[in-house]
């Protein structure tokens, strides 16, 4: 299934679908299939599962409409399913007042699993924005990962882009809170 067909967004609504991609191995499967449809055997080898780990992972994310499958073939009377993404982004609801951010979990444990000696560009930076500066810098750095996401080639070695911008609880804002715990 070429990713033209794929609608653009799909909405984690449900709380199975929210625990569905919540799972370190879950993101992991997705990331392999962003670009291209893949069968069990071949998700189990690039994430490094074994195949019966990898059927229920797959399940799981199939059940919860995050992943779906998109061609079967007949090899040797056994029949082998594709599977592909349900659509080229999954939006998460908003993690909540003290939620854990499941995505930026996932990044950053993508990121302690990377080579060590590859190539890493990583940055963190305290601004003081306006309310509108803030707004054109999030629209600025959503339109640069399209951007990128459009040019992005399955041939090519993945590459993982993660931003968050956010506004921090404040010094007095975070006392408070622990002091009521």
């Amino acid at each position: 299934m070429p990713s033209d067909d794929l609608p653009e967004t799909f909405h984690v609504t449900t709380d199975d679908q929210l625990r569905a991609v919540s799972n370190l191995t879950r993101h992991r499967i997705m990331a392999v299939l962003r670009f291209e449809p893949a069968t069990i055997t071949q998700i189990a080898e690039r994430v490094g599962l074994a195949k019966g780990s990898s059927s229920y992972h797959v399940r799981l994310l199939e059940r919860a409409g995050l992943v779906k499958v998109v061609r079967t073939r007949k090899v040797r009377g056994v029949t082998e399913r594709y599977y592909a993404m349900a659509a080229r982004a999954i939006v998460l609801p908003d993690p909540g007042e003290a939620g854990p951010d499941v995505l930026m979990r996932h990044a950053v444990a993508d990121l302690e699993a990377a080579p060590v000696d590859g190539e890493r560009h990583v940055r963190m930076a305290h601004l003081r924005l306006t309310d509108e500066q803030f707004a054109e810098l999030g629209a600025r750095l959503q339109a640069l990962a399209d951007e990128y996401r459009e040019l992005s080639d399955p041939s090519l070695p993945d590459a993982s882009l993660v931003f968050a911008l956010f506004h921090p609880s404040s010094r007095k804002q975070a006392e408070a809170e622990g002091d009521a715990k």
